[in-house]
């Protein structure tokens, strides 16, 4: 983060900041619109939502948006793939993006002018203070000339912009073809002296802190890896809010704003320790996790063996795994998820809705590891002592402290680095595959399709997923909701609340019911209308907390009505078929389908 600030910069707390940044662009004519969930809505692309323009994607590549062509928010996002980095100075698990967007209305003048006038306006940030970048310019695309211009007209001087290449100022396409473009990030400079003649923001020094980054998506990739012009060109922009708050309330690290300070005092309470010398990195680690950990379970994420579940269990046993070697006897993480419900609820309702459900998943998820952990710990304790001296612990061993003691294979290696060894990772993943069907430790899970997906197939999938929800609703239980799903191109995965394994005669029945809308043909109807009128209406939607004050639904005939951002076919008859391929657990209380679509004669 940054090191301190130059004086002067007006010091806000994290509402003020949300306020003062939505407001901003609200006067702007922008509509406001909620953090979507962190999990996204039948993307197959990612575990979790990881930017704001994730959950817009649809609407960057051109279909309609019920609010309008301006839209600002402050998303919540995880990002996995730095998991084992957190506890420096700068990397989190999540974090709050604050951005804006234009849906082919105004471009790179108006989007900078309004980046420099709420920096220097209203957050206090003068000028002088401020370091650009722009493209300079690859493979055919040329020199983004315009933007260092209309930085210059803003007051900056030459040697406050650089050009940087496609590494640092390009963003996308987010598949092998889509919207794509140039971009302009801008920095906070904190005064110290260059480190050299060729210091920039490009430069790791700690001179320069991103601090905003506004894409301009001019350009469409082809499949033979040409650029076209778009016609309808969009800005996606994103602010960091925890980078910032650290910047005008002169800390060198979010653990010193008031985002965390609660949660570390909570921590020094439980502990009977301080927050100070070797204790830092510890703190920081189950502060940052346990944070993260209480924003997924308050989406409906719970602890499991693949998937979203799995990153959540990673979080949490790696944080009672620091609270035990800090001395912490018994279950205590619910008093720290407490913490965070209670400072982020205004920000986040959802949160509140929730706390019953994120502290019951979090007390039973740690003592269930508190019962495995002292067990585990003394069994890897025997296998790094029995070794025979070797500097690297076989991949079969790692795998059963995993199976057997549900240690994350990144806690294993922990372990083992304090011993001195290596784990064989390689042989510990080839048998972590053969033991489910997919699972990637510690990163984002990336599927064929990409963002920019929405082929034939997946659009069938995707109506085939509204139907299998209203099937399961009609034939098992009206009070089955959905608790995640994914797309790809080859089938569909659904995930629903429900206790127990289907019957075979039950799957039976909700196949027939799928196929018998199919053969009816029944229309696909989108309709745009107010959030209350679409819940009037029976509508039910997946996350309801994202939706804005007018929504689109979909409707099949009289066999389902939604919420959803699309697409669809546009009848039921284009599905031609669907058959169930698999029904298995994926969390405590949660169920599985797997199904596939298309002709079956």
């Amino acid at each position: 983060m940054a090191a301190p600030i130059a004086q002067g910069l007006n010091g806000m707390d994290a509402q003020e900041l949300r306020e003062a940044y939505i407001d901003f662009f609200k006067e702007r004519g922008h509509a406001h619109i909620r953090s979507a969930s962190l999990i996204p809505e039948n993307d197959p692309t990612v575990l979790f939502t990881t930017a704001g323009m994730h959950p817009l994607v649809p609407y960057l590549l051109g279909e309609k948006h019920p609010l309008g062509k301006r839209l600002v928010d402050c998303q919540k996002c995880i990002r996995t793939g730095d998991i084992d980095e957190v506890g420096d100075a700068s990397h989190l698990t999540f974090f709050e993006m604050l951005g804006n967007w234009s849906l082919g209305d105004y471009f790179k003048k108006e989007s900078i002018g309004f980046s420099f006038d709420l920096l220097e306006n209203v957050l206090g940030i003068k000028k002088e203070q401020l370091a650009v970048t722009a493209f300079a310019g690859e493979d055919g695309i040329p020199k983004d000339t315009e933007t260092a211009e209309i930085w210059s007209r803003h007051g900056l001087r030459d040697d406050q912009i650089f050009f940087y290449g496609r590494n640092d100022n390009w963003w996308g396409p987010a598949g092998q073809t889509g919207p794509c473009g140039p971009d302009t990030e801008i920095f906070f400079d904190n005064g110290q002296p260059a480190c050299g003649p060729a210091c920039g923001p490009a430069c790791r020094c700690g001179k320069y802190t991103e601090i905003w980054n506004n894409v301009f998506m001019e350009y469409f990739k082809d499949k033979d890896g040409s650029f076209t012009p778009l016609e309808h060109k969009n800005v996606d922009t994103g602010m960091g809010l925890e980078r910032v708050l650290c910047i005008l309330n002169g800390k060198r690290t979010v653990y010193e704003t008031e985002l965390f300070s609660g949660i570390i005092s909570k921590i020094e309470e439980i502990s009977g320790q301080s927050y100070e010398g070797d204790n830092v990195r510890a703190f920081r680690i189950v502060a940052d996790h346990l944070r993260a950990a209480t924003f997924m379970m308050g989406d409906g994420v719970v602890p499991a063996k693949m998937g979203q579940g799995y990153i959540l269990r990673r979080l949490i046993r790696r944080s009672s795994r620091y609270l035990s070697k800090m001395g912490v006897e018994g279950v205590v993480m619910r008093d720290i998820c407490q913490v965070v419900v209670e400072q982020y609820s205004s920000a986040y309702p959802e949160l509140m809705a929730n706390r019953d459900f994120i502290y019951e998943q979090m007390t039973s998820e740690e003592e269930k590891f508190h019962k495995t952990l002292r067990r585990g710990l003394r069994y890897a304790d025997q296998m790094f002592a029995d070794n025979g001296g070797g500097e690297m612990l076989r991949g079969d061993l790692a795998f059963k402290l995993y199976d057997t003691y549900g240690f994350p294979i990144e806690l294993t290696v922990e372990l083992a680095a304090e011993k001195g060894l290596k784990v064989d990772t390689e042989d510990f993943e080839i048998r972590f595959r053969e033991h489910q069907d997919r699972s990637r430790a510690g990163s984002d899970q990336l599927f064929k399709g990409g963002l920019a997906d929405h082929s034939e197939e997946t659009t069938k999938l995707h109506t085939a997923t509204h139907l299998l929800n209203a099937a399961l609703r009609a034939i098992i239980d009206p009070d089955i909701r959905q608790k995640g799903s994914n797309i790809t191109a080859e089938r569909l995965r659904f995930d629903f609340n429900f206790d127990r394994k289907l019957e075979p005669g039950e799957l039976v029945a909700v196949e027939k019911y799928v196929n018998d809308a199919i053969k009816a043909d029944l229309p696909v109807v989108c309709e745009e209308m107010p959030v209350e009128d679409a819940r009037a209406a029976g509508a039910i939607g997946v996350f309801d907390d994202k939706y804005g004050d007018v929504v689109k639904v979909y409707s099949i005939g009289d066999v389902s009505c939604e919420l959803c951002g699309g697409p669809h076919v546009s009848s039921t008859g284009e599905i031609q078929g669907f058959r169930i391929k698999k029904e298995e657990s994926s969390a405590a209380g949660v169920r599985r389908i797997k199904a596939v679509v298309g002709r079956f004669d």
